[in-house]
C-alpha cells in the first residue's frame, strides 16, 4: 500500500514540476526580453548622443513583445525622437557607422514638425516567448 502512495504521488507531482518549470522558463524569458530592449535602447541613445553634438532628445520609447502583429515573435523595439540642426543625409551617415538601414526594422525618418525619429526594432533573445503570442 505504501508503494501505491508513493507511486501515486509522483504521478502528481511530476506534472506539477513540469508546469512550474515552464512558467519559470518563460518567466525568465520575459526579464531577458526587457532587459535586452532597455540594453538596445541605451546604446541607441548613446550613439546618438555620440554622433550628434546638438541633439536635443524628445522622447524614447521602448517595447517589448509582437510589436508587428503579425506572427508568434517577440521583438525589441526602440523609439527615439529628437531634434537637430543635422541635415537627415549626414545624420543618415553618421548612424550607418552604428547601424544598417531598412525599411521597417531600422531607419530614420524626419517628421512634418521637423523632429526626427530613430526607429529600432530587432528579434529578443527568447523571441519564441509567450509574451510574442
Amino acid at each position: 500500500m505504501k508503494l501505491l502512495k508513493r507511486i501515486a504521488r509522483g504521478l502528481i507531482a511530476v506534472p506539477l514540476i513540469l508546469v512550474g518549470v515552464v512558467i519559470f522558463y518563460e518567466a525568465l524569458g520575459m526579464c531577458v526580453n526587457h532587459l535586452a530592449t532597455a540594453r538596445q535602447t541605451k546604446q541607441l541613445v548613446a550613439a546618438l548622443k555620440e554622433e550628434v553634438s546638438d541633439i536635443e532628445l524628445l522622447d524614447i520609447h521602448s517595447e517589448t513583445g509582437n510589436t508587428s502583429g503579425t506572427g508568434n515573435h517577440v521583438d525589441c523595439l526602440s523609439v527615439i525622437t529628437f531634434l537637430t540642426e543635422m541635415p537627415q543625409s549626414d545624420l543618415e551617415n553618421k548612424m550607418y557607422r552604428h547601424y544598417d538601414y531598412d525599411e521597417w526594422m531600422c531607419y530614420l525618418a524626419k517628421n512634418e514638425d521637423g523632429t526626427y525619429r530613430f526607429r529600432l526594432n530587432t528579434a529578443a533573445p527568447f523571441a519564441g516567448n509567450l509574451e510574442g503570442h
